[in-house]
């Protein structure tokens, strides 16, 4: 099945709420338990603004943007980011994070998409482009 592309094409946004429990969740899934997850006292002693997010949770949570547009993971085929700030997770609430995503480009089949994440006015991913295969 092809999916429909074109350059320039905004794809459907995704909006993650990410709180300590998401957080405790993926610890357990992935065996990443290191305290600055989850431990205010630890983060502070890194020089870290609070307790932060895994990295890895925040690039998993944008590439949504694409699986969910292509509708298989199975399609991507390349992505990468840069990591540019932390999402900082308070201890009540959440740390709202918006995912976008933008084709820049087609050739042979395959889209490349520029993903956007912000958690307010923080740009807490740079660099991030998925290749997925579109024919």
């Amino acid at each position: 099945m092809s999916i429909d592309a074109e350059i320039g094409q905004v794809l459907t946004p995704v909006t993650m709420p990410l709180t300590r429990v998401e957080l405790v969740r993926y610890a357990g899934a992935s065996g990443d338990f290191n305290p600055i997850h989850y431990n205010d006292t630890a983060a502070a002693s890194l020089g870290l603004p609070g307790v932060i997010a895994h990295g890895m949770l925040t690039m998993g949570c944008a590439l949504r943007v694409v699986t969910d547009w292509v509708e298989d993971p199975a399609r991507v085929l390349s992505y990468s980011v840069r990591f540019t700030k932390p999402v900082v997770v308070p201890a009540a609430g959440a740390a709202v994070v918006e995912f976008t995503g933008e084709v820049t480009k087609l050739a042979d089949g395959v889209a490349t998409v520029s993903l956007t994440a912000t958690c307010g006015a923080d740009k807490v991913l740079g660099a991030a482009t998925v290749e997925v295969r579109v024919d």
